[in-house]
């Protein structure tokens, strides 16, 4: 079933962060990201808000950022202004990411059965 809308809505850059050492590496990556994200239209959606586990273990913060596309997230991450930051954060914290793409605007769960 072809949704009505195949334009993709968005993609994100999702980050699960463990054991984050909050000091002056921290503090200068948190204060120089968003500068990194403006060019390629890289907004938070979500940033460490209280997160209450439904199912499983989640000791750690999310972060999503969203981006216009694929092509939008892949060049913010591999941008010399965010390579420059990058050990900031991994040197400082234990953690995952990750960047996907969203689902077409107009997406419903059953088109998912016709890709199986």
């Amino acid at each position: 079933m072809p949704t009505m809308d195949s334009k993709r809505c968005s993609a994100y850059a999702i980050a699960y962060l463990r054991d984050v050492e909050v000091g002056r590496e921290i503090v200068e990556y948190i204060s120089r990201i968003d500068g990194t994200l403006e060019k390629y239209g890289g907004r938070f959606l979500v940033h460490g808000g209280a997160l209450t586990a439904m199912e499983g273990e989640w000791p750690g913060d999310v972060i999503i950022i969203e981006f216009p596309s694929r092509d939008d997230a892949l060049a913010w991450y591999n941008s010399s202004a965010y390579q420059e930051i990058l050990p900031l954060r991994t040197e400082h914290s234990n953690g995952i990411a990750a960047i996907i793409e969203g689902v077409p605007c107009a997406y419903r769960a059953t088109e998912k059965l016709t890709q199986l």
